[in-house]
């Protein structure tokens, strides 16, 4: 079982490929990336539940930071979740130059964020609640998106 930097750390890469795999088929055509663009908002907003309802709230429990960096998380959480939901106005729309527009500015939105995470918070995450890791990333693993 990965601990819950590893868990988090190949939750990122698995949306950034699908990520990349939206922005290939978007350039041919966006109705034909439809179904990857609500695929890669779904596992974004998997991810997103993992943190916000598991790892988060454990990680504040612990350390007592409730205003700490888990909070700005949520606030680019925000951010990013409205910037998809535009991108899918974008496909129904037909206009490729918002739809690239938005997803150049939550591509770099998402690479500052990771790096935030990956770098800091995990591993802050894992010096805190490491004796609670295995029960933890099961939990993140067993969470149904709401």
């Amino acid at each position: 079982m990965s601990n819950i930097k590893e868990y988090l750390i190949n939750d990122h890469r698995g949306c950034d490929d699908i990520f990349a795999k939206m922005e290939d088929k978007a350039s041919a055509s966006l109705v034909d990336a439809k179904k990857l663009t609500e695929d890669f908002i779904y596992s974004m907003e998997r991810h997103f539940q993992r943190e916000e309802r598991v790892m988060f709230p454990e990680f504040e429990s612990k350390t007592g930071m409730l205003n700490g960096p888990t909070e700005m998380m949520r606030q680019e959480h925000a951010q990013m979740r409205n910037l998809m939901s535009q991108m899918l106005i974008a496909i129904d729309n037909s206009d490729k130059d918002k739809f690239f527009g938005l997803s150049e500015t939550l591509m770099i939105l998402l690479q500052q964020h990771n790096m935030k995470e990956e770098q800091m918070l995990y591993t802050m995450a894992q010096q805190h609640l490491n004796a609670d890791s295995q029960r933890i990333v099961e939990m993140m693993e067993a969470l149904v998106v709401e």
